[in-house]
């Protein structure tokens, strides 16, 4: 099978690497007050991308953490996706811009999808949506917003977009290590032409195992690891060579 990707998440919270509950900020684990420190860690172990997101900035709607995402930028040399606020051309450019190699836009596929289509015009290639679902409908704004779109009519409404992957989250798991929802991802994968990103609960290696087999034939192309990876719970060099092709 073709190797898939893991995303070790930065998640940053006034200028600190954490993870959040369920994405509740009040539930945050601070992990590393040195983001710049934590991604160089990450790429040293081995990881090919880095997966980053400005968690005050999705609740504002702007960037907020800039100067923890430059740092990162300057300490390391894989490339980074970030989400977290982003809602404008400006700000995609910007980061772009800046060294950032592909911008996630989570509300803004909601609220704005002629943005979406008019990003990757301008960026082909360069443009993930984020979408993070709670039984199964949108959420936006940092989650603290629920929509009445299903997780799925929006993947599907981008598909003749040119959107380089989606990020499925399950937001009811995230960060509780109790699993990914592979059901649902599996299910978005094989009504999807995009490539799908998993992200939300991996416990343990067997997480990233089940997903491993479960993949097989679809579009799913890599997953997005945080507090088990932080815990220790998942070994990053085990997680490397199960996903080798």
């Amino acid at each position: 099978m073709t190797a898939l990707t893991v995303y070790p998440a930065i998640d940053l919270k006034d200028g600190q690497c954490v993870r959040l509950r369920r994405g509740d900020m009040d539930q945050a684990t601070i992990y590393s007050s040195d983001p710049a420190a934590q991604a160089r860690a990450w790429q040293a172990a081995g990881f090919a991308w880095l997966h980053v997101v400005d968690l005050n900035g999705a609740f504002a709607g702007k960037p907020v953490n800039e100067a923890a995402v430059a740092a990162i930028l300057g300490a390391v040399e894989v490339p980074v996706q970030l989400g977290g606020g982003i809602r404008d051309m400006a700000g995609i450019e910007a980061w772009l811009s800046a060294g950032i190699r592909r911008v996630i836009l989570g509300s803004a596929a909601v609220k704005q999808p002629a943005l979406v289509r008019e990003a990757c015009r301008t960026f082909p290639g360069r443009i993930v949506v984020g979408i993070d679902a709670r039984d199964g409908y949108v959420a936006t704004e940092g989650w603290a917003e629920n929509s009445t779109t299903r997780a799925i009519d929006l993947a599907l409404s981008f598909e003749d977009a040119g959107v380089a992957a989606i990020v499925y989250t399950d937001i009811g798991r995230d960060g509780m290590l109790t699993g990914l929802n592979l059901a649902e991802t599996v299910a978005l994968a094989e009504r999807l032409v995009t490539p799908v990103i998993a992200s939300g609960g991996v416990g343990g290696l067997n997480d990233l195992a089940a997903l491993r087999q479960s993949a097989i034939g679809t579009r799913i192309e890599g997953v997005i690891v945080g507090r088990a990876l932080y815990d220790g719970r998942v070994n990053p060099a085990a997680a490397l060579a199960l996903f080798a092709a």
